[in-house]
């Protein structure tokens, strides 16, 4: 049972640096705006700390702490998808349909994110 639920883990942790790793290649190609510079700044902080709080909630000493680093990552892709909406793109349709993926992936990992909270408790 330990081997299934730390392959589980490993998944996810997986699919957010994953996630950071999109969003990084996606703040490359929008366009360099005063505004966009600076919101993907933050958006590219914000889809990092995802994965690393994720890591140290699998390292968590307690319970509590498990929770907190759980509420930080929901917290942080929840940010990211405010940033994700924030950019400008130009009305450029394959950024978009990029940023919409990123946007549904932000919702999926809330979604999980809220889940493990829900069962922890």
């Amino acid at each position: 049972m330990t081997e299934i639920l730390n392959s589980k883990q490993y998944d996810l942790e997986d699919r957010t640096f994953k996630y950071a790793e999109d969003v990084r290649s996606f703040v490359k190609k929008f366009p360099r705006t005063i505004g966009n510079i600076e919101d993907g700044k933050q958006l590219i902080r914000s889809s990092g700390s995802v994965g690393a709080n994720y890591i140290e909630a699998n390292e968590s000493l307690s319970k509590k702490d498990f929770q907190l680093r759980i509420k930080i990552s929901r917290k942080e892709v929840k940010e990211s998808r405010y940033w994700l909406k924030l950019v400008d793109l130009d009305s450029n349709k394959n950024l978009e349909k990029e940023r919409l993926i990123l946007i549904q992936e932000s919702t999926e990992l809330m979604n999980i994110f809220g889940a493990i909270l829900k069962n922890s408790k």
